[in-house]
């Protein structure tokens, strides 16, 4: 069976190594704080105004302010800046923390339409920054996509290692 990474890469087009070029430069010195809360904010605008019934659904148990306050820490971590969303929330664990939602090809493909539009829209992001960040995200998504799948194939066998046994 491939690696979660290894389906990352296939279903995202991102080599491995242009998910993780965000690690080249920090980004946080870069662009600041208030950039991640206004990449954030623009996203989750985008997210919750989807005319896609189905998308929006997904976030409709799910605080507007705190989607983007979560959403801005862990960029602002990932990318260089202070741990302020282990300090709050814990570790990161993304792939537990989307288990609740339906995380699919089509959602993560329109979760990423929007990252994109949020991206092209933020100004203070320049381009070379842009490319890094939707690689990352790109990969990421799909990252999750496999890990949902895999820990929802897995629920009920009790098994810790079941991805070894496929």
């Amino acid at each position: 069976m491939a690696s979660l990474e290894q389906k990352a890469s296939d279903w995202s087009g991102v080599d491995p190594k242009d998910a993780v070029a965000i690690d080249e430069i920090n980004l946080f010195q870069k662009l600041g704080l208030q950039t991640f809360i206004n990449l954030s904010t623009n996203f989750y605008n985008r997210v919750y105004d989807d005319e896609e019934e189905w998308f929006r659904s997904i976030f409709s148990n799910s605080n507007k302010e705190e989607a983007i306050r979560n959403q801005y820490e862990f960029f602002v971590q990932r990318m260089g800046g202070p741990n302020l969303y282990s300090q709050r929330k814990g570790h990161t664990a993304l792939i537990g923390r989307h288990r609740t939602f339906p995380v699919t090809h089509k959602a993560a493909e329109r979760w990423l339409h929007h990252m994109q539009q949020a991206l092209d829209s933020t100004a203070a992001i320049d381009e070379d920054s842009k490319t890094k960040m939707i690689n990352f995200f790109r990969h990421t998504a799909f990252f999750l996509v496999a890990g949902v799948e895999l820990k929802n194939q897995n629920k009920g066998t009790g098994c810790k290692n079941c991805s070894n046994h496929h």
